[in-house]
């Protein structure tokens, strides 16, 4: 029985919404308040971040650009590494040709008769 209350209830509610949005005047009214809203929602975050920058707290901007800002710098340090690893393998292989007591080119020019 109840059930059977609660899904009239339903029917009665979506006939009458669907009544309400054809009426032009509510969609303008509804539009009108959802306008309102957004220019209301920009308004406090604007107040809120000129709030924040008073009392010399971060806002959400300010978080991302300085995390955009660490991302580009860890991106930097990856090359940097990398290019360090580099140096450094070319730097140990021609440690190993001068431990061996020749260079390439002298080994190249010793097997020649």
């Amino acid at each position: 029985m109840l059930s059977g209350l609660f899904e009239r209830g339903e029917e009665v509610v979506s006939v009458f919404l669907e009544e309400l949005t054809r009426n032009p005047r509510v969609r303008e009214q509804l539009g009108k308040t959802v306008e309102r809203a957004v220019g209301a929602k920009r308004a406090v975050d604007k107040n809120m971040q000129t709030l924040l920058g008073v009392l010399n707290v971060p806002s959400r901007a300010d978080y991302h650009r300085v995390l955009t800002k660490i991302e580009a710098l860890q991106g930097s340090v990856v090359n940097l590494s990398l290019k360090v690893d580099r140096l450094l393998a070319a730097q140990h292989a021609g440690a190993s040709h001068a431990a061996t007591g020749a260079s390439p080119a002298r080994k190249r020019a010793a097997k020649k008769p």
